[in-house]
């Protein structure tokens, strides 16, 4: 029987403490619990019933900060894993670190346990935004420990980057490009020696029920409505750092191929592609989701109940034709060669550029899409007001 692709998703929610913007499932937890949870989730993963069906081709260990905790008990679960499923031999291998959790022996141990991709949250080299942020690095133990990692034999790193933060000015920004840039490569007589493989950029979000929500929310709302805000860099400063991000990581050879994500070629998360093309995905750990056939999975996200339960308790919701035509046009807009129109007629019998005629005319003419080698895509304009160009695509 030919084996469906799977990604693997892999929730460690612990963290030294929460930043000022985040508004993820993560928590600092005791030693005690941390052990209990391991255990709970090598559990969850033992008991999955459909691994004979599936070959991984991604594992993802997110959080919180998966890097954190006890390394071996990391490792054990990603020996379970190994146990459980049959994943690909070049399979794409991620752990989320941050900067100040690290060490040699941590790193050492991930690499020989299997680990092939790390996933460093730096977010600014600017250590009063770092302060501001709530982080517990500076860019000095960022540098440090990124250079540990290129010693430990690691050459597939990405490093998590935001703009449009408190204070910050275009060039403050540029100041930050530049020093990851700067920063070893891992492959050796490369033509290009100098920076990381792959580079996540997020425009910062302002979200309820974060600190950052009480400070600066109101400050958000006087730049949307187009007025220049106190604290929080406006629309042209903002749209400059965008523009600098593009043209600074393309002369390094990287390209963008996604809304917020760039990488030398080859070096693309395949997970998160995953994602964006609606592979099937496993999830799991606390409030982890999983993508399995029609059905979308989550988990509950109250910890006492997690482990608690001797089978972690699901929320199961069945995806309508509808949802499925809906996610596979927002998801795939999201990366820079589009919706591959053939593959839409091929699964769902119906050409997008039919059942979605007069929303596809409309926004050509405004210039905001285009369709290019069989692609429906944004365009450079498009890009920048995505999140309306997408909300056209609701069926309901």
């Amino acid at each position: 029987m030919k084996k469906h692709e799977l990604g693997i998703y892999v929730h460690i929610p612990f963290c030294v403490r929460k930043c000022s913007y985040c508004d993820f499932l993560s928590f600092p937890a005791s030693e005690q619990i941390q052990t209990d949870y391991f255990e709970t989730l090598r559990r969850e993963i033992d008991q999955f019933r459909y691994a004979e069906q599936y070959e991984a081709v991604s594992v993802f260990f997110g959080g919180g900060t998966p890097s954190f905790p006890d390394p071996h008990q990391t490792v054990s679960v990603l020996d379970v894993l190994r146990e459980k499923f049959r994943i690909r031999q070049d399979a794409e291998i991620t752990i989320e670190c941050n900067p100040g959790t690290l060490s040699e022996e941590k790193l050492h141990l991930y690499k020989e346990a299997g680990f092939n991709r790390l996933s460093l949250g730096l977010q600014s080299a600017d250590n009063g935004m770092l302060s501001v942020l709530g982080r517990i690095h500076t860019w000095e133990t960022f540098r440090e420990e990124y250079c540990i990692a290129r010693e430990a034999g690691f050459t597939n790193i990405n490093v998590d980057l935001m703009y449009g933060l408190p204070g910050q000015t275009p060039d403050m920004w540029r100041d930050t490009l530049e020093k990851v840039l700067s920063l070893p490569n891992g492959t050796r007589f490369t033509a290009r020696p100098e920076g990381p493989e792959h580079i996540s950029a997020y425009s910062l979000i302002i979200e309820e029920g974060t600190p950052f929500w009480e400070r600066y929310h109101e400050d958000a709302e006087v730049r949307n409505r187009g007025d220049r805000p106190l604290f929080l860099p406006d629309e042209q400063s903002e749209e400059e750092m965008l523009l600098d991000l593009n043209r600074m990581l393309q002369q390094t050879g990287m390209y963008r191929y996604e809304i917020s994500n760039y990488a030398l070629p080859g070096h693309e998360s395949i997970h998160n592609t995953g994602y964006w093309l609606r592979r099937e995905y496993a999830g799991f750990g606390l409030g982890a989701s999983a993508q399995l056939g029609k059905n979308r999975e989550r988990n509950t996200s109250d910890l006492k109940e997690y482990l608690s339960d001797k089978d972690v308790s699901k929320e199961i919701i069945t995806l309508t034709r509808e949802n499925e035509i809906e996610e596979t046009m927002f998801l795939g807009l999201r990366m820079m060669r589009g919706v591959d129109l053939d593959r839409f007629e091929e699964v769902f019998r119906e050409r997008a550029e039919v059942l979605y005629e007069d929303v596809i005319t409309g926004l050509t003419r405004k210039g905001l899409l285009e369709i290019s080698n069989g692609y429906l895509r944004l365009t450079e304009r498009g890009i920048s007001v995505s999140n309306l160009v997408m909300a056209e695509f609701l069926l309901s």
